[in-house]
């Protein structure tokens, strides 16, 4: 069993070749030359719509999913897009779907919003509110801003910026830094 930290890593985003997502390729890429293992959660779209009736054992597959995921994860990193001035209703639906379960509580817990400068504040206030509900322990130094353009992403998938790299290495060892806090 590996004594190294994880990360999950959350995308709010369900578009193909959404900077959101290659905001967290790279951190995971970075996370590598770090020492910390990170865990992609794929499953944003196959989400049940939350339906509170439905929060109860045995879960919906998807949901054990899930929330096995943050189980594992000694931390968490969001990168989710703004959509009409707040979060993605799918990824909102995610968040939803943490509420009733305890495995995000006192979690470590950040997020890069990669918009551009003057975009993003909805989906953050959102975020914060809902991680409140949640009990997950948010990060105020692994919330930041690192805005990524898609010119800014290389043909692997990955930005190249140097800056960008620096940047998301110091939100990882930030999450790592609060295990066990």
């Amino acid at each position: 069993m590996s004594t190294l930290p994880v990360i999950l890593l959350l995308s709010g985003s369900l578009r193909a070749g959404s900077t959101n997502e290659a905001v967290l390729r790279t951190a995971r890429a970075v996370a590598r030359d770090l020492g910390v293992r990170t865990l992609f959660y794929p499953g944003l779209a196959d989400l049940p719509h939350f339906n509170p009736d439905d929060d109860t054992d045995p879960l919906p597959a998807e949901v054990a999913g899930l929330r096995g995921a943050i189980a594992r994860a000694t931390g968490v990193l969001v990168c989710t897009p703004e959509y009409a001035g707040t979060l993605p209703g799918s990824f909102k639906n995610l968040l939803d779907w943490t509420v009733g379960g305890t495995e995000i509580c006192d979690k470590p817990v950040g997020w890069v919003t990669a918009a551009a400068p003057g975009r993003g504040q909805g989906a953050e206030d959102t975020l914060r509110t809902v991680l409140g509900y949640t009990g997950a322990a948010v990060t105020e130094a692994a919330c930041v801003r690192i805005p990524v353009q898609q010119a800014m992403i290389g043909s692997d998938g990955l930005v190249d910026d140097p800056d960008v790299r620096r940047r998301l290495g110091e939100v990882l060892r930030t999450l790592t830094a609060q295990e066990g806090r």
